[in-house]
């Protein structure tokens, strides 16, 4: 799974989720994409399952980018633990996803293969997608 290999703060605040996403909103690799509608939160393993779902719907055919990330740790406090005692330790990375955002982009399939593809990862992810096309 992806995860950075080092990082200047080991803790992160989370930030703002609001608006929509300025960058990585256009095709810039392939001819095919799938962007977000939603807002969310996108782990480190269901990125990977999104990516895996659609290599193997391809058949590891044509090309596939991705255009996020997973640089934001989360932390979690142990079970049962009393309040207080500071920020708990980091369990997972995340990328924070805003509406228009592309995820992936594909190039070297039909149309209809990359519709298909994007229509499988989009059942892996936790917020709504779209396929968008080069014109």
């Amino acid at each position: 799974m992806l995860s950075p290999k080092r990082v200047k703060w080991r803790r992160q605040h989370r930030g703002t989720w609001k608006g929509m996403a300025m960058r990585g909103s256009k095709l810039a690799f392939g001819d095919f994409g799938l962007a977000a509608t939603e807002s969310g939160c996108l782990t480190a393993r269901q990125l990977e399952a999104g990516r895996i779902a659609v290599s193997r719907s391809v058949k590891r055919g044509g090309k596939l980018w991705l255009r996020v990330f997973p640089d934001l740790p989360l932390t979690r406090k142990p079970a049962e633990t009393r309040m207080g005692s500071g920020k708990g330790n980091p369990e997972l990375w995340v990328c924070k996803i805003l509406p228009g955002r592309i995820l992936f982009e594909m190039n070297g399939v039909t149309r209809e293969q990359a519709a298909a593809a994007f229509r499988l990862a989009a059942h892996k992810l936790p917020f709504k997608t779209r396929f968008v096309a080069r014109e």
